[in-house]
């Protein structure tokens, strides 16, 4: 692309080199010739210092927020944010062939946005996701490195969306991300807020700016759905009183969409949201109050694009769930449930959830990521032990901080609480050993990992598949059901 062409709408001074562009980028290891190199300035980085090395790699040009004096260089006000209007515009704009949609919020995003996918595409839409799983361009699963991913390969993955049929986006926003300006400039049709409870506080410092991160997306957005229930949320439409807002709640009668005669089963829930010109019975198979909180966000979303209430009962009845996210592994005289929960807000919620249909003893295995808020183990620890029966203290992704330490920090804590307890520092045994404590009527429900299948230890990923391991525990013992490949539960 010509760059006259790429600065068609980025004010900037300078003299712009009329030259072809290959590449745009703010990662000087990155840099090939005729490359853009954006400098963009971080929490323990400055770009500026890179900006002569690019020239010498053979960049085009670079784009500083203050001049350098070099050649070939133009200065703008903020190069995040241009970064990511040069990287939109270097693949011809892809997101204005698309009707996107963004979620965020602590929990919730990864369901609700898979979710949203199943329910567009019962209704013929193609669709694309971006989230923290995976990225599907319609049907063609790729791997996701980020949650939300930098603006240049952000916009890779839009255009490749468009040049494959696909109308619609649905993608999770991470907090990081709308930090980083990584979405500036998209414009979305619909975004979410789920919830917000701690989390990321060693990126954020505080809530309150972790709140005015999650907030920022919304500024783009045509219409607002929130989650009533939290007090987060509620501000949004004190924040945007120009925007169309419409909120959702389990059971405050003043929101938009109320869920009304709800029953939560081990398989699932069941409730009627009631609108306010509507009424939809709703059968959905994730179990937990907060799924019911998922399913209302990804049904109002799918409304709002145009479905049917009809298609979206429908829909929502024959979902195939989510991997890691409240997923039941084994269901037979015992049951094993996965689930991503790390912070103390969705631990609460996945014990909480399953408690009720617990006939003998709830078995709760999880740990403390390393190198993350530390901030968050005590809630963990307290939600952990304020429900389980028995627990089993392992590792997460310790990364380069000392396993035995992170557990020594929560275990005088679970020790107070009285809860019977044991230590298994290799999770894969810890996996083992929970299994092997479970009796009839007994539910283990093993939080953190989710859908993951790896774990990072001293700064080495190394594979770790929860589903595999408890798949081949109960093959093993051949029970009167076993999982099957996909970590769903067989005859």
């Amino acid at each position: 692309m010509f760059s006259t062409r790429l600065f068609a709408d980025i004010s900037y001074t300078g003299n712009l080199p009329q030259l072809e562009i290959t590449a745009v980028t703010n990662d000087s290891r990155r840099v090939q010739p005729g490359s853009v190199f954006v400098c963009t300035v971080g929490r323990s980085f400055d770009g500026h210092q890179y900006a002569q090395t690019a020239l010498d790699k053979g960049a085009a040009m670079v784009v500083t927020e203050h001049r350098l004096g070099l050649a070939q260089e133009v200065c703008v006000e903020n190069g995040r944010a241009v970064y990511a209007q040069l990287c939109s515009a270097f693949f011809d704009h892809p997101s204005r062939k698309l009707r996107l949609i963004a979620v965020t919020g602590t929990n919730g995003k990864t369901t609700v946005t898979t979710v949203i996918k199943q329910l567009l595409e019962a209704d013929g839409h193609r669709c694309g996701l971006i989230g923290t799983i995976h990225t599907m361009v319609d049907d063609v699963e790729l791997p996701a490195k980020y949650t939300t991913p930098e603006a240049w390969d952000l916009e890779m993955l839009l255009a490749k969306m468009a040049g494959a049929g696909c109308d619609c986006c649905i993608m999770e926003a991470s907090s990081q991300a709308l930090d980083q300006l990584r979405l500036y400039g998209l414009r979305f049709e619909v975004g979410v807020f789920t919830n917000l409870t701690q989390d990321h506080l060693d990126y954020h410092g505080t809530m309150e700016q972790y709140f005015a991160a999650k907030a920022t997306l919304f500024q783009a957005c045509e219409t607002v759905i929130y989650n009533k229930d939290d007090q987060w949320a509620c501000r949004l439409p004190l924040l945007y009183p120009d925007k169309k807002c419409v909120s959702f709640s389990l059971e405050n009668q003043s929101a938009d969409y109320t869920a009304r005669n709800t029953l939560l089963a081990s398989g699932g829930v069941a409730f009627t949201m009631v609108g306010r010109n509507s009424v939809n019975h709703i059968r959905f198979p994730m179990p937990g109050a907060f799924s019911v909180s998922n399913a209302m966000a990804a049904a109002i979303t799918a409304l709002r694009m145009g479905v049917s209430g009809n298609r979206v009962t429908t829909a929502l009845e024959n979902s195939c769930g989510v991997r890691g996210r409240s997923e039941v592994l084994y269901d037979g005289d015992f049951t094993v449930i996965c689930d991503f929960a790390h912070t103390g807000d969705s631990i609460r919620k996945i014990l909480s959830g399953v408690r009720p249909f617990v006939q003998k003893r709830l078995v709760v295995l999880f740990g403390c990521a390393g190198q993350r808020d530390a901030a968050k183990r005590p809630q963990m620890a307290r939600a952990a032990s304020d429900y389980a029966d028995l627990l089993v203290l392992t590792s997460d992704n310790p990364r380069k901080e000392d396993p035995e330490s992170i557990i020594a920090e929560i275990e005088p804590m679970i020790r107070q609480s009285g809860v019977p307890y044991f230590v298994k520092l290799e999770r894969r045994s810890a996996v083992a050993f929970a299994l092997e404590q479970l009796q009839p009527g007994d539910v283990l429900v093993l939080c953190g990992k989710g859908h993951e299948d790896y774990q990072v230890i001293d700064g080495v990923t190394v594979y770790l598949d929860e589903h595999r391991i408890v798949r081949e525990w109960l093959e093993q013992r051949n029970p009167v059901k076993h999982a099957c490949e996909d970590g769903s539960a067989k005859e």
